[in-house]
């Protein structure tokens, strides 16, 4: 069962370095958006991100406290 979670941890904590570098991506474009007119997606495809990476950050924190319950009832 900790295997399983381990596993679930790593997994989680590759989807928020992926939501982060995406994120990073669409904020160092800000300028050409604005350059371009695309301020408004921008902004959408940013706030997407960022409730992205806090979503997978949630989820691995919570794996990780089980891992510490399993740990400690064990």
């Amino acid at each position: 069962m900790n295997i399983l979670l381990i596993i679930g941890v790593v997994v989680a904590a590759g989807f928020v370095l992926f939501s982060l570098a995406r994120g990073l991506f669409y904020f160092s474009q800000g300028h050409q958006a604005v350059i371009d007119g695309k301020v408004e997606e921008n902004q959408v495809m940013q706030n997407k991100m960022m409730m992205s990476r806090v979503k997978w950050q949630a989820i691995t924190i919570i794996l990780i406290v089980l891992i510490g319950l399993l740990a400690a009832g064990g």
